[in-house]
């Protein structure tokens, strides 16, 4: 019995393709086998398989900053410890958690 298929044509930025494309491939995914997980999800959610959002900034990495940034949040740090703002080490990896948590939803 021979598969039936249908041509999708999509104008991508080409560096995002190539990007996208070689994670894929690290996940051993054609583009045609993702577009079509992507078509089942919207089927299956009836609607989009995700909730679209401006995502929200995450903390930055060490090399994500320059030396200005890092150097300010330091001495906003040393300020808040001044003005005895601090939080207890369990509270701030508990809200470091939900922060990165929401990053990804």
């Amino acid at each position: 019995m021979a598969v039936k298929s249908s041509n999708v044509i999509a104008r991508v930025e080409p560096e995002i393709k190539e990007q996208a494309e070689a994670i894929l491939s690290k996940l051993g995914i054609s583009a045609s086998n993702a577009i079509n997980m992507f078509y089942r999800q919207i089927i299956l959610w009836n609607g989009l398989p995700f909730r679209p959002s401006i995502p929200y900034s995450a903390p930055k990495a060490l090399d994500e900053m320059s030396k200005e940034e890092f150097d300010a949040k330091l001495s906003r740090g040393l300020e808040q410890a001044k003005a005895g703002e601090g939080v207890q080490a369990d509270e701030f990896f508990d809200s470091l958690k939900e922060e990165i948590l929401k990053s990804y939803v």
